[in-house]
């Protein structure tokens, strides 16, 4: 199947939205199925482009004390990173037999992706991989509060008023 046809409700039925989508139809569909229907909210182009200027100047301001760690690397380093600490995140976790040999384990692991972030307690390791927030991957809803809650989390990090990262990216886009 491909992707979605764009209708239009008229108050009784759904209907191509113009000539291409009745072709289109006329292509995917049989006169007389049934087909189940899903609303499909695009993402706002303009909501995207924000949010990672956000998180740009959130980079660009992080204060002194975090220079030299892996997330303050760049931009993109801080938002896999906040998107973990947020919960947007798979974790791996492994039982190892001893903690000397959980930590050569975490030695091992942390290069494979500079993006992840390896954690060790007692004999566990644990290693956090951001999710996706391409459009394919993430849709509308997850984008937006997995937006909100990065940039709030980037706030407290740098150590600002929550939504000072936000309205800053806004004013300056």
């Amino acid at each position: 199947m491909s992707g979605p046809v764009l209708l239009q409700w008229n108050g009784e039925a759904f209907q191509p939205a113009n000539r291409h989508w009745a072709r289109e139809c006329d292509k995917r569909f049989v006169v007389g199925e049934f087909y189940t229907l899903a609303e499909h909210n695009d993402r706002s182009m303009n909501s995207h482009r924000h949010y990672f200027a956000a998180v740009n100047d959130a980079w660009r301001n992080l204060p002194e004390q975090y220079s030299g760690l892996p997330f303050a690397e760049s931009a993109e380093h801080l938002r896999a990173y906040a998107l973990i600490r947020t919960g947007y995140c798979d974790a791996h976790t492994i039982v190892c037999s001893t903690r000397a040999e959980a930590m050569r384990l975490a030695a091992f692991i942390r290069p494979i992706d500079a993006f992840s972030v390896v954690d060790v307690k007692e004999a566990t390791v644990t290693r956090y991989v951001a999710k996706s927030q391409s459009m394919k991957a993430m849709g509308k809803q997850d984008f937006q509060e997995s937006k909100t809650a990065v940039l709030d989390f980037l706030d407290d990090l740098i150590g600002v008023e929550r939504g000072t990262t936000q309205r800053n990216a806004g004013a300056a886009a």
